[in-house]
């Protein structure tokens, strides 16, 4: 009988073990995911911007007009359903210091202002849509 229970020991014994480890692993794969950090935008394109009269409330871009440190980089975000872009210069006379091209829908674009002064921008697919950043 007690040759019986010494293997019957070792064998319960060897299960618990592996048990033991299994579990532990298990726990330690288990991890939570990090949220995604976001990246705020310092001005949207809010919905509807795509069909004229935002102008009349000056809503194309929130805030139209914004004040950043000379160094600082500005985020602009399309919260609306229609392609937009962020071009500096205003309609008809682009200039060449920034260009977004078509931002779908959620997408962002950032420029980095390292020079003193105002600068106009406007959406080229909406020329009603214009803004103005003044870097101090």
């Amino acid at each position: 009988m007690r040759k019986k229970i010494i293997p019957i020991g070792i064998i319960s014994g060897i299960i618990l073990v592996v048990i033991a480890i299994v579990s532990q692993s298990t726990d330690s794969e288990i991890t939570q995911e990090e949220p995604p950090i976001e990246i705020m935008a310092d001005v949207i394109m809010p919905t509807k911007v795509s069909r004229p009269g935002c102008q009349d409330t000056d809503s194309c871009y929130i805030p139209s007009k914004i004040i950043a440190k000379q160094g600082q980089t500005i985020t602009w975000k399309n919260e609306d359903v229609a392609f937009h872009s962020v071009t500096s210069g205003i309609y008809g006379e682009p200039t060449t210091l920034f260009d977004s091209g078509h931002l779908d829908p959620e997408q962002k674009f950032s420029y980095t202002f390292d020079e003193k002064g105002a600068f106009d921008y406007f959406c080229t697919l909406h020329p009603w849509m214009a803004g103005k950043v003044t870097v101090q």
